[in-house]
């Protein structure tokens, strides 16, 4: 059975079609990338897909439970953790609050997490137990305002995997980076994945990154899919290559 089970969703603003009868889905401990022009309703399909927008019709399936309409901080709950396009991190707390702050909420004891904070020394042992998984463990006594982009990028996946998701959903994970973040972070997320057994679903421009990590890969554009399948049938796809393999062999 899928893990992850994506079933004819629709989606409209207004007169304008989003999304047209998207359907895919995803094995448990897979490697997945969306891709497409922009515009295509990438960046639209993880807001349903983690309950940011409600479809117009379709379905959204995780384990085996039907999730669309479901509220985001039960989608959370539920074990799917997501990073966004715009880096989304406290920039006045220090690097370990970020994580420290996410893993009370996780733990739901949110209502005062500073004040509570020698109360579970647990806590902070695990906040940097995840900070060394993405290499932030030395840094996590700074301000996280003053990191790099490509720091900032891997504190907002610590702060994902602090809700111990078994589906990790990263939109653009290597936007803004440079080419020596961008391979850092692939290599981040390949042995996360790996030593933690998790399902990984993400977004990227990048092409060699796409091919470089990905399993299997949905191609979407104009809101619809064109193809789906492996990186060696997605370069294969004469319809992809069109649509837009071809214009980034063009560009680059």
């Amino acid at each position: 059975m899928a893990f992850l089970e994506i079933n004819g969703v629709v989606k409209s603003f207004g007169g304008l079609r989003a999304l047209q009868d998207v359907s895919f889905s995803v094995r448990q401990g897979e490697i997945r990338a969306i891709i497409g022009p922009n515009g295509a309703g990438k960046s639209t399909l993880f807001n349903v897909m983690t309950g940011l927008f409600p479809p117009d019709s379709g379905e959204v399936v995780f384990d085996g439970v039907r999730i669309t309409g479901v509220l985001p901080f039960r989608i959370i709950r539920m074990g799917i953790g997501r990073s966004f396009q715009i880096t989304n991190i406290f920039p006045r707390m220090t690097v370990f609050e970020n994580v420290q702050v996410a893993l009370f909420a996780h733990h739901r004891k949110s209502r005062n997490p500073f004040g509570m904070a020698r109360r579970y020394p647990s806590v902070a042992a695990e906040a940097l137990a995840i900070l060394g998984q993405v290499g932030l463990s030395e840094k996590h006594e700074l301000s996280a305002s003053i990191l790099s982009h490509g720091d900032q990028k891997r504190l907002e996946i610590a702060i994902s995997l602090a809700s111990r998701p078994r589906l990790l959903m990263l939109d653009e994970p290597t936007a803004g980076m440079s080419r020596f973040e961008s391979r850092e972070t692939v290599e981040l997320l390949r042995t996360i994945s790996r030593e933690q057994g998790l399902t990984l679903v993400f977004t990227e421009h990048d092409m060699d990154i796409v091919f470089g990590i990905s399993e299997k890969i949905v191609v979407l554009q104009q809101g619809g899919v064109i193809a789906d399948g492996t990186p060696a049938e997605i370069k294969a796809n004469p319809r992809v290559r069109k649509a837009y393999l071809g214009e980034e062999t063009t560009e680059s």
